[in-house]
This record gives structure tokens, C-alpha cells and sequence, in this order.
């Protein structure tokens, strides 16, 4: 087969009639190999045929499922896994691959116990004899049973996956002998597979739980740590805050603490204070009290006064009538020096309580004063030691966000754990199978056709490469290194009756062989010509009888020589005696004339091989045969040798020696090339020319040699087209 792939050589280039093409090379060798062919498709319908009757009918159950990407999430609270966790590409291999789990399958079977269900192992053909066989094996330390295996084994032969493409659809098919049993595990085991996916995050929820408590321990601790270490400073440093904040511009933490509360309070007063004292010292530089507003505005002085003018008034008009020493004008007189004495009795008391004020706003601002240059002291002091403070206080501030964080999230994966979440939906259920998935007769015997296209073309490869003999024109000229001569196709008829029909194949075959023959030497036909091959039974002398009768036709003289002294066969090819013959001649009889028979056939004379000698190359290894040729050539044209089969004999290596040259027979598609390369090399070492090769019996399916298109094709054949009518 790589042989006939093979591209023409530079003689295929030379000759484009010899070139055949390659798919016609397969054909040909698919028709040389036919019914080895055609017997591997007949076994491999007839095992599918019969496998189809003897398998028992299997039920297939589908349950379609959707896979989201995207979780079902039913809170709000986000779960463990990231929103992009499952948008991988490696998301629905992985689903697919867990559709397929070990594990999935022993949730199925311990859900439905099927390891003492009988049903289920009916329904996958499994017989009591190999379940009792099952059960003797030992169960393996820390394993499951020998059934539990078992079981596991089987549904994971008979589940199915198959991804709906360019869709998030899965179709969960299970297939046994029961539809029943197929629907229930079909059904369940999507269902234990929705259940180990939400096991599996409600698992990774819990470890993410234990991990947050164990954070938030350490935090917990941290934390508290962290504000004894800031009360017990500030404690120590006597800081007592009062609230906390931060400054807008840098964000630096600050804290008001009791000192610059008091501070503050303290400043306030003081300032207060001092406007006191300021006031106070106005009052006392503004001028007379009597003209002040304390004394313009003093209810008792402004009645004295009131009470003056009306004495005032009332003495005016008593001194209008009488002397200012009237009793009556004099009484008005001493109660308005009196009112005079207590008005600036009460101005002067006045005037005192200004100074008094003003005494004592100086003595509150000083001690304010003292008071306040004492606290900026203390709060100097607190704001370095705050500084310290602030750190174990961002300390304290960091562990409680962290824990505070840490204990949402806990919070969140409780809620989303005990929540679940779900991205499986069943959207088909699976519903009992009214009819048999399997087997399918077109399938299997499609399958059969398949496998016996696969065993023949192995097989014939195989063939091909075994086989060396001769099957193509090319392989004499490029493997053997001689030229071809012709060849001959394989008739049924008896070789001699075709020979004698002028129009036969086998004629046209054997002239063409005898025209080529011509052009061997440069003088045309050579006279002397021996035939032998490798082995026999590879049509040798039926080849030289053709040689001799066609030559005999052509007018000359041609002497027909059977030199095969161990198997000799011309005699029963012309059905002619073989009581004397060569053998005689090579022994010393000279009775030449009386040997030659004439066969009755147009200038052929046959000289049969005669009693079998006890040893043929004592015979042929003397002169007297080369003697002998010489005595046929002068009465005969042409002498044709039918020589006995080189390997393993050395006659045909002595034959040849005395004729002028050897035209080698091979026959098509059975001969070995080593064989025919040995007996070539086996004459050339003895110095025998090599006229060429002729190759026999070849069939006539056989389009490498011209034959499948037709070989008679005109010729004035009695049922050939007549001129100008192409067939």
C-alpha cells in the first residue's frame, strides 16, 4: 500500500502512459484483495447482526439540570466564594468532572442502599452466581464493601453526561435493563448532586466560620489589651477625657480632656473679669459720683431729691409771704438741709461702692489670672504626655474596627450559611422510558460496516506489505533491473486452443512479448534463447511454446528444445510423446532427425526432454549440448529452450551458458522479489545474458497491466466496433 502512494520515478516522468493514478492504484488493489475484503465485512455484519439479537434491550432515562454561573442567592448578604469565582473557564469542566465524582456515586448508592437492592443488579445483568463470587472477596480496611464497590463501578458505567452546547443545559442520562430503575437513578442522582454542591459550600461556610471566630478571639483580646494599656496611661498621667474627635485639615486625633475644660471655663471668666475691672475703672475716671447714673439712677436719691424740690418749692412760696425766720419757713428749711445731708450721704456711699467694685474686679482678675497660668502649665504637661496617649489610643481605635469588621462578616457567613445558596436547577425530570435505547440495529450494523472498513484496510496494508510479488509494469523495470518484455494475462481456456485463435488475448499478449524480444539484440530475434524462472508452476513453458509457435508462424523454422530434465511438460502441452528425447542426445545418441518430432504447427518442431537422466547437470555441465545447438541452427531458425526453474537446481545456470541469452519468467503477484532477485543474481554470476522478464497469469482485474480496460478492443474481433465507432 505506501508502495502504490508513492509518486511516479523519472521513467514515469519520461513515459506519462505508464502513470496511473493513485486513487486507481487503491482500487486496484482493493479488487486484488476482494474477498479477503469482502469476507472481513461479512464477519463483521454477521458479529454486529448478532450481537444486535443477543444483546438485551436497555432503557436510557434523561434528566436535564441548568448550571449558572451566578449563585441563587436568596439574602443579600454576600457568601464566601467572589462574584467572579465561577466565571472561569474551568468552571463547567469542573462540574462536568463532578457530575462524573466517586463520591457523587456512593451518595447515590447509600441513598437509595443499593448494595442489598437485587432490582438494581437484575437491571444491570448481574447475576446471584457473581454477586456470591463479589462477596467473598474481603473488604479493604477502611473501604467500602466489596458490593459498595461494585455498585459505584456500575453507575458510573452507565451514567451519562452530556453538556448541551453553547448552553448552561445538562442532560444526566442513565441506561439499564429496567425503565424504572433507570428514571430513579436518573432523578436521584441529580438530586445528590444538588445536594453535594450545597453540602460542599455550606462545608466551606463552616471553615470559614471557625476561621473568623479564631480572628476574632485574637482581635478580642488585642482590643482589650489595648484599652487597659490607655486607661491605665492616662490614669497614670492624669488624663481625663472628656470627648474625642479629629481636626478636619489633618486628621490628626485630638482630645478635650478636664484641664482644657477648665482652662477654658477659666479664660471665660477671667475675661469676664477683666471687662469687669475695665467697667469698674471707667466709672472711677469718669468724673463727680453726683452726676453718675448709679446715682441718677438710685431710687432713694431720686425720692430725696423729688422730696427736695417739693420743700424747695413750698419754701419759696413761705418766703413770698414771710421772713426766712417764720417758724413754718424755717421747719421747710431744716428738712431741706437734711434731705441735702442724707442725698449726699447716699452720693458719697455711692462713690464708695465704685472704688470697692473696682478693688475688687482687680483682685478677681489677678487671682483669675494666677489661676488660669496654672492650668496652661498642667495642660502643657498633659498635651506631651498625650502624645503617647493618642498612640494607645489609635491602637486601641484600629483593634476595635478590625474586630468590629471581623464580627459583621461572621454575622453575614452565619446568615448566608444558614441561608444556602443554589446555582443546579432540574428542568426536566426524568419520566420512564417507554422504549429501548439499545440496541440499534441501522447503529450497529452501521458500527459493523465501520469496523470491517477499518479491519479490511489494516488487513490489506498488511497484505501489501507481506506480499512481494510483481504487481505492477514499473516493479520489473525498477526492482528487478531488467527490461520488461510483456505480459500476459491468466486465461481459463487451455493456453493451446487460445493460442491458436489469432484474435485471443493470450495471442496478442505473447506477440506483443515476441515483438519486444525482437529489439533484445542488434541482429533482431536471437537464435538461441533459453526461459527459466525462480520456481516452477509460474507458466515457463507454456511461455516458450507461445515464443516458438508464434515465431514458427512467421515463417521460420523453429526448433522447440524441453531442457527441464527433472519435470518435463511440453510433451502434454502438445500432446506428444516423450519416449526419446534430449536426454538421449546429451548421452552420445547421433540419431537427430529421428528424435525432432514435428508438432503438425506451422514451422515448429519440438524435441521433447526424453528419459529422465539420474543426474541432469552430468548431462548438461559436458560440451555436447553446446555441440547439439550448433547441429539445430543449421536446419532450424530460431531454438527455444524451456529450462528448468533456477533456485535450488543449476541446470538453468548451464542452459542459459550455451544459448545466447535467457528471458526470464515471473509470474504476477505470487513470485517473491527476493526469490526472482536471487535467481537473477544466480544467472548473472554465471555469465548468462538477460534478454528480460515476462510477466505471467496476470489477472485481468488487474489494471496495472492494461487488461480492466479492455485488451481486445478491435482487432477485427467479429464483435468489435465497426471503423469510426469508438468504444
Amino acid at each position: 500500500m505506501l508502495s502504490l502512494a508513492a509518486g511516479p520515478g523519472p521513467e514515469a516522468d519520461e513515459d506519462r502512459s505508464s502513470f496511473v493514478p493513485v486513487l486507481l492504484n487503491y482500487w486496484h488493489t482493493a479488487v486484488r484483495w476482494r474477498l479477503v475484503i469482502a469476507a472481513i465485512f461479512g464477519a463483521c455484519l454477521l458479529a454486529g447482526l448478532a450481537v444486535t439479537l443477543l444483546m438485551a434491550p436497555l432503557y436510557t432515562a434523561r434528566t436535564g439540570i441548568e448550571i449558572s454561573r451566578e449563585q441563587k442567592n436568596v439574602t443579600n448578604v454576600e457568601g464566601v466564594e467572589s462574584e467572579q469565582a465561577g466565571r472561569d473557564l474551568e468552571f463547567y469542566a469542573t462540574q462536568y468532572s463532578l457530575l462524573k465524582a466517586e463520591s457523587l456515586a456512593k451518595r447515590v448508592a447509600r441513598r437509595l442502599n443499593l448494595a442489598k437492592s437485587d432490582d438494581f443488579f437484575r437491571a444491570h445483568g448481574v447475576s446471584a452466581e457473581q454477586l456470591q463470587k463479589v462477596d467473598r472477596t474481603g473488604r479493604q480496611s477502611g473501604g467500602s464493601s466489596p458490593r459498595e464497590r461494585l455498585v459505584m463501578a456500575i453507575l458510573l458505567q452507565h451514567v451519562d453526561v452530556q453538556p448541551v452546547r453553547n448552553s448552561r443545559l445538562v442532560d444526566i442520562k442513565y441506561t439499564s435493563r429496567s425503565p424504572e430503575m433507570s428514571a430513579l437513578l436518573a432523578n436521584t442522582w441529580v438530586e445528590e448532586f444538588i445536594g453535594s454542591t450545597m453540602d460542599r459550600q455550606f462545608s466551606s461556610t463552616s471553615d470559614a466560620r471557625r476561621f473568623l471566630e479564631g480572628r476574632l478571639e485574637m482581635l478580642k483580646a488585642r482590643l482589650e489589651q489595648s484599652e487597659r494599656d490607655a486607661v491605665a496611661y492616662a490614669s497614670g498621667k492624669n488624663i481625663i477625657p472628656l470627648d474625642e474627635g479629629t481636626d478636619g485639615g489633618t486628621r490628626t486625633p485630638t482630645s478635650r480632656t478636664l484641664a482644657s475644660a477648665n482652662l477654658e471655663a477659666l479664660n471665660e471668666a477671667l475675661q469676664r473679669a477683666q471687662a469687669d475691672r475695665i467697667v469698674a475703672q471707667s466709672r472711677i475716671a469718669g468724673g463727680s459720683a453726683a452726676n453718675s447714673v448709679e446715682v441718677l439712677t438710685n431710687p432713694a436719691i431720686t425720692q430725696m431729691r423729688a422730696r427736695r424740690a417739693e420743700l424747695a418749692a413750698q419754701h419759696s412760696q413761705l418766703m413770698v409771704t414771710f421772713e426766712p425766720e417764720y417758724p413754718a419757713a424755717r421747719a421747710v428749711q431744716e428738712q431741706i438741709i437734711a434731705l441735702d445731708a442724707a442725698i449726699a450721704q447716699e452720693t458719697g456711699r455711692v462713690a464708695k461702692s465704685r472704688q470697692q467694685d473696682y478693688q475688687e474686679a482687680v483682685r478677681r482678675e489677678r487671682d483669675l489670672e494666677q489661676k488660669v497660668g496654672a492650668l496652661k502649665a498642667v495642660l502643657d504637661g498633659q498635651r506631651h504626655d498625650a502624645i503617647q496617649y493618642n498612640i494607645y489610643q489609635r491602637d486601641a481605635d484600629t483593634n476595635r474596627q478590625l474586630y468590629d469588621a471581623l464580627l459583621q462578616r461572621y454575622k453575614e457567613v452565619g446568615v448566608a450559611g444558614a441561608v444556602g445558596v443554589n446555582n443546579i436547577s432540574v428542568v426536566d425530570e426524568a419520566s420512564v422510558p417507554t422504549r429501548p435505547s439499545a440496541p440499534n440495529m441501522t447503529f450497529n450494523l452501521a458500527l459493523a460496516l465501520l469496523a470491517g472498513l477499518s479491519l479490511s484496510v489494516a488487513a490489506v496494508i498488511g497484505l501489501e506489505q507481506i506480499d512481494e510479488g510483481i504487481r505492477r509494469p514499473e516493479d520489473v523495470s525498477e526492482l528487478l533491473s531488467v527490461p520488461l518484455l510483456g505480459s500476459v494475462p491468466l486465461v481459463k481456456e487451455d493456453p493451446v486452443a487460445e493460442l491458436s485463435d489469432p484474435r485471443s488475448q493470450l495471442f496478442e499478449s505473447y506477440f506483443s512479448v515476441r515483438s519486444t524480444l525482437a529489439f533484445a539484440t542488434t541482429h533482431g530475434l536471437p537464435r538461441t534463447v533459453a526461459l527459466s524462472s525462480a520456481r516452477s508452476g509460474e507458466g515457463k513453458s507454456t511461455t516458450a511454446f507461445a515464443l516458438a509457435d508464434l515465431i514458427g508462424r512467421t515463417g521460420k523454422n523453429v526448433l522447440l528444445v524441453d531442457a527441464d530434465l527433472r519435470m518435463p511438460s511440453l510433451h502434454r502441452i502438445l500432446n506428444m510423446p516423450n519416449e526419446v528425447g534430449l536426454s538421449n542426445l546429451l548421452a552420445g545418441d547421433d540419431d537427430i532427425a529421428a528424435i525432432i518430432q514435428d508438432t503438425g504447427r506451422k514451422g515448429l518442431y519440438l524435441l521433447t526432454s526424453g528419459p529422465l537422466p539420474p543426474s541432469p547437470p552430468e548431462l548438461l555441465s559436458s560440451t555436447r549440448l553446446a555441440e547439439l545447438l550448433q547441429v539445430f541452427l543449421k536446419d532450424f531458425d530460431h531454438v527455444i529452450i524451456d529450462a528448468p526453474p533456477v533456485l535450488g537446481l543449476a541446470d538453468a545456470l548451464l542452459i542459459g551458458r550455451t544459448a545466447e541469452g535467457v528471458v526470464f519468467v515471473v509470474e504476477a503477484e505470487k513470485t517473491p522479489r527476493r526469490a526472482v532477485r536471487a535467481a537473477l543474481r544466480r544467472l548473472r554470476e554465471a555469465g548468462n545474458q538477460i534478454f528480460g522478464a515476462t510477466v505471467t497469469k496476470v489477472a485481468a482485474h488487474s489494471g496495472a497491466y492494461g487488461y480492466a480496460y479492455g485488451y481486445r478492443y478491435g482487432y477485427g474481433r467479429k464483435d468489435a466496433p465497426a471503423s469510426g465507432e469508438d468504444g
